[in-house]
């Protein structure tokens, strides 16, 4: 693998990133929707082999004390290579000093646990899309 990887949104392929997100169980929208949550994020990574996108995410934050993890994805056929950890530790050095918070698809919560991260318990959502949120898994 030759990979590389950047903080910058120009030129990426929203489609891709859709589509990533969608094949790995995740919350996806169209391109569009996606172009404006990662431009309007505090931090953005993305990876690549080569010239492919593989894997990508971002965190929104005020930059001081808080901040939120998001759209943490990497594509199937490069999972379990260590893409997911180098995406996760390049947004955490970009938000050092602040408190991280995350939601993880049901069943991968042991991959944020091996980054350091640890279950809430008071955790609360209030999701758009609340009967769905719950069928899968998310809340009680």
């Amino acid at each position: 693998m030759n990979l590389i990887t950047t903080y910058d949104c120009t030129d990426i392929d929203w489609q891709t990133i859709s589509e990533t997100l969608k094949s790995v169980g995740m919350a996806y929208y169209e391109p569009e929707k996606h172009k404006k949550a990662f431009q309007a994020s505090h931090t953005t990574v993305f990876v690549y082999d080569a010239k492919t996108l593989i894997g990508f995410g971002r965190a929104i934050s005020d930059g001081a004390y808080q901040a939120a993890v998001y759209d943490c994805a990497v594509v199937k056929e490069y999972q379990g290579r260590g893409i997911g950890r180098i995406i996760v530790e390049k947004i955490l050095e970009k938000i050092a000093d602040c408190n991280v918070i995350l939601y993880a698809a049901p069943g991968k919560e042991g991959f944020y646990e091996k980054q350091g991260f640890r279950k809430m318990k008071t955790g609360m959502a209030l999701f758009n899309n609340s009967d769905s949120m719950k069928d899968r898994g998310f809340t009680e």
